[in-house]
């Protein structure tokens, strides 16, 4: 399989300048105009969904591959064993950076009570967001309740109803402004004296309905039991990627048993090495991809002053959540990298894994993620196939550096906007509870935000403050995902060097 890899010249390191140039073109695009970024998304979806077309033939090929081409088992046992020692070392460094940095830099903690109502969604300031959360969102003193029929928000105060707001026909819209109300009397309410009103978000109701009673350990039931599907082309329509990955170790390692088996072994091989092709082809449509992708996303934000709008209004939060991920993809995972694999340039194979880490970037997907990055670690950085295959789709699924990061950053920046004082067991507990949400996410819907639900309800901070952090939400999760996918192709390498 060695010598059908570095026989084909088409490598992602020659698409790196074209690719930088479709980044450069998307974002003016989708800067300076805005609605023609929207408009060409498509193409980027386009590009999305043929790679994750790939992912699942990928998956079980590679993996067949890779579980039969190492002859003896046990060195699955060894290899397995490292690989999740290293990934557990990687996310739990990632989870104590972030939790020094929120703790030093303090974002949630406002200097004036007029930055900590802002911070707070404060009714005094304009931008100020609420979601419903079990149907009601606290503004200071009032509280904002969904009736029934979802036609109304009643105002309650003290559990009295002072009033209504009637906001029918808003249901498909993604927010409304309420900038003043009715009470009970016919009197005219509004919101605060300063400030357009309250924006409330009629979104988060419906992305949070069925996951407040979430916890670690019915999540983590739920990832044990996906291992093994009732339907396994279910899962491989879902995406899911961890049982697959299961059953084509467990396929695999049985093929090397029956005697016949080489038959299947070879079919195996030609079938890998032809998706691979197909990836090629698939990545010569990268650099339109990725600008449209780019495009289309800053278009949504209404370009560079809706952009900057949602950045400057969470700077602190957004900046402290950087500078982590900067420092664990560019500091710690080279240092680890250098020392373990013996003094190989750290920088080189980050420069030689740009195609897959801005495909990263574009598509917030480490699933979709996982062909460009095999190619960029096979061809690129000369990683042995029979080692990457089993290690960089594991990791697309049990490894998350830069999410784990995100969520010690975004739960103690929560607290400190409620002004709750974080002990060192409740801090331990964010810990624990990051890195294991980190591994287990990836066989759940919406992992991100049930993710952060279980970190929040560890350490009972109200779980409506996720509402604080959507508005660039979007942005960081690209940052995220490019550590995620950099982190799995650094495990790939020292587990290469410890296995030599």
């Amino acid at each position: 399989m060695n010598e059908e890899i570095s026989t084909n010249n088409k490598s992602p390191k020659s698409l790196l300048i074209p690719i930088l140039i479709g980044i450069f073109f998307g974002i003016l695009l989708g800067g300076f105009l805005p609605i023609f970024g929207k408009e060409i998304y498509f193409l980027g979806e386009i590009f999305i969904n043929a790679l994750l077309m790939l992912v699942m033939p990928l998956v079980i090929t590679s993996m067949v591959n890779s579980i039969t081409g190492l002859g003896d088992l046990r060195f699955l046992k060894t290899m397995g064993l490292k690989t999740l020692i290293l990934y557990m070392i990687t996310t739990g460094i990632a989870v104590i950076l972030g939790l020094i940095l929120v703790i030093i830099i303090q974002p949630g903690v406002a200097d004036t009570e007029t930055e900590r109502l802002l911070l707070r969604g404060g009714q005094f300031l304009e931008s100020a967001e609420y979601s419903i959360t079990n149907n009601q969102v606290n503004v200071e003193n009032d509280t904002f309740r969904k009736s029934f029929d979802d036609r109304y928000l009643v105002v309650l105060r003290d559990q009295n109803i002072i009033g209504r707001i009637d906001f029918a026909g808003a249901h498909n819209q993604r927010s409304i402004l309420v900038e003043k109300w009715q009470d009970s009397d016919g009197k005219i309410v509004t919101p605060a004296q300063k400030g357009r009103g309250i924006k409330i978000d009629l979104t988060i109701a419906q992305k949070l309905s069925g996951k407040e009673e979430t916890s670690i350990i019915t999540t983590l039931k739920k990832v044990i039991m996906g291992l093994l599907p009732r339907n396994l082309f279910q899962a491989m329509a879902n995406n899911d990627v961890l049982p697959l990955i299961v059953v084509s170790l467990i396929f695999g390692a049985i093929l090397t048993t029956i005697d016949r088996g080489k038959i299947v072994i070879d079919l195996f091989e030609v079938l890998n090495i032809a998706v691979l092709k197909m990836v090629d082809l698939i990545l010569l449509f990268s650099p339109v991809g990725i600008g449209a992708l780019i495009a289309g996303r800053l278009g949504e934000a209404g370009g560079f002053s809706g952009f900057a709008t949602e950045f400057l209004s969470l700077w602190k939060y957004t900046g402290t959540v950087m500078l982590g991920l900067f420092l664990h993809g560019f500091i710690i995972l080279p240092l680890l990298f250098y020392f373990i694999t013996k003094g190989k340039p750290p920088f080189i194979f980050l420069r030689r894994m740009l195609p897959a880490l801005t495909t990263a970037f574009s598509t917030a997907s480490s699933s979709a993620t996982i062909p460009v990055s095999l190619e960029c670690a096979i061809k690129n950085n000369k990683i042995n196939p029979k080692i990457a295959d089993f290690v960089i789709p594991l990791g697309a699924t049990v490894n998350m550096d830069g999410t784990a990061l995100y969520e010690a950053v975004a739960a103690v920046f929560i607290a400190q906007v409620y002004g709750m004082e974080l002990s060192i067991g409740q801090l331990v507990v964010i810990f624990l509870t990051a890195t294991l949400a980190a591994i287990g996410a990836a066989g759940i819907p919406e992992a991100g935000l049930v993710m952060m639900i279980l970190v929040l309800k560890a350490v009972d901070i109200p779980i409506e403050g996720i509402s604080l952090i959507l508005a660039i939400d979007w942005f960081l999760d690209r940052c995220r995902t490019t550590v995620n996918v950099f982190g799995d192709s650094v495990v790939a390498a020292m587990v290469e060097t410890l296995e030599e």
